[in-house]
């Protein structure tokens, strides 16, 4: 009977020796987790007060890094480094990366100067305007040699006469030119049937930044002075 006591006391013991130990276990993961959520807060924290484009910074500061070590490395055993990088460079990428210059590339550089104005606009012309007849083109080009591009030394008049054909398809064109700049018109049209609450240009300026900014607010006493019936 004594031995079955101390036994099962023994039993008893080891059990609550488990429990504790499994308790303390639980007692350790939690704190883990506790620490380890507060960092990820902390993190979490940093991030949003970095900049937007942190990440892209910091993807091309690296690159930027990368690519400058894989220069001076090139250059060290002697060989260019363009061709060595083109060898890295899939097909498809070399593709996707021409396009993406390509759509970068500004073919039309802005106003300069009126001579490279007039330059730009005589080459549109001269595209639109293909010569029809080809070997009337090459019979011309050849009789009247440097004359026929009209250097600034070159006296053109009674070289050579235009034909109807020619002047047709000019005033065609300069009626084209014409049209397109009257589409072209950055004035403001004028509404007829809008009602007239300004004085002036300039106040009618005032009036929409007022109607945009306080125009829900006010739009019911405007109505009811409006009818007469404001109080």
């Amino acid at each position: 009977m004594a031995d079955t006591v101390a036994e099962s006391s023994k039993s008893f013991a080891e059990k609550q020796r488990e429990r504790m130990e499994r308790l303390k276990k639980l007692h350790t993961q939690r704190n883990e987790a506790r620490s380890s959520n507060h960092q990820e807060v902390v993190a979490e924290d940093e991030r949003k007060k970095l900049p937007t484009n942190w990440e892209a910074r910091q993807r091309q500061a690296e690159w930027l890094m990368s690519d400058v070590s894989a220069r001076t490395d090139a250059e060290q055993k002697g060989l260019d480094y363009s061709r060595v990088k083109m060898l890295n460079v899939s097909a498809a990428e070399a593709d996707r990366i021409d396009k993406l210059k390509a759509k970068k590339r500004n073919a039309d550089p802005g106003f300069s100067d009126y001579e490279a104005q007039t330059a730009r606009q005589y080459n549109r012309l001269v595209k639109s305007m293909p010569p029809r007849d080809l070997a009337r083109y090459e019979e011309q080009k050849e009789k009247y040699g440097d004359a026929f591009y009209g250097g600034p030394n070159v006296i053109l008049q009674g070289l050579h006469k235009d034909t109807p054909k020619a002047i047709d398809n000019m005033v065609k064109d300069l009626e084209g030119q014409i049209a397109k700049r009257k589409k072209f018109s950055r004035r403001r049209t004028h509404n007829d049937d809008a009602d007239i609450d300004y004085i002036n240009e300039k106040n009618a300026r005032f009036n929409k930044k007022l109607e945009r900014f306080y125009g829900e607010h006010t739009a019911e006493i405007k109505q009811n002075l409006e009818r007469g019936t404001a109080i």
